[in-house]
């Protein structure tokens, strides 16, 4: 069984052009903290890859701090692009390691929905810098099972003034 976490980009300012848009302080704030309970969490390898836009690689490189990783880019992962594109390139790209896509809505629900319910219109709505973790023998439609969903606020302590 091989595991594949989904996260959505942190809290994001307004702004033009889209790609540019920059992570808010509290953006920074969310995906550290996900990034802190991830690095908890794991054990193994993980392969990160992240959209090209500024927002999800400025989350991505919280996630790789807290894991000891580098961030790749995956130009598939824009909010426009297909889920299909991102599946196709999961089996071709099979590995051992757990794979992590930073990307951003509706992209991670559309790609959650197709491989859990077979269905891209059967997704999860992703509050920012939220993650799901999957499993499957192999990633295509409706073969994957979801075994956790967790967002800052799930967090214990998230929120918490020192």
């Amino acid at each position: 069984m091989s595991r594949l976490l989904i996260m959505r980009h942190g809290d994001a300012a307004p702004g033009f052009p889209d790609h540019a848009r920059e992570l808010t302080s509290r953006g920074h704030v969310e995906a550290g903290r996900v990034a802190d309970w991830l690095r908890q969490e794991r054990r193994g390898k993980v392969r990160l890859l992240s959209s090209p836009y500024r927002r999800a690689r400025q989350t991505a490189e919280h996630v790789a701090a807290a894991l000891g990783s580098s961030v790749e880019t995956l130009p598939c992962l824009t909010p426009d692009d297909p889920p299909v594109a991102v599946a196709d390139w999961l089996l071709r790209n099979e590995t051992d390691d757990t794979v992590f896509l930073v990307s951003h809505m509706p992209l991670v629900g559309a790609l959650t929905g197709l491989l859990v319910e077979g269905r891209a219109d059967r997704g999860p709505g992703f509050p920012t810098a939220g993650v799901v973790e999957l499993e499957s023998d192999v990633w295509a439609a409706g073969c994957a099972s979801l075994l956790r969903f967790i967002a800052p606020h799930d967090i214990p302590g998230y929120g918490a003034r020192p």
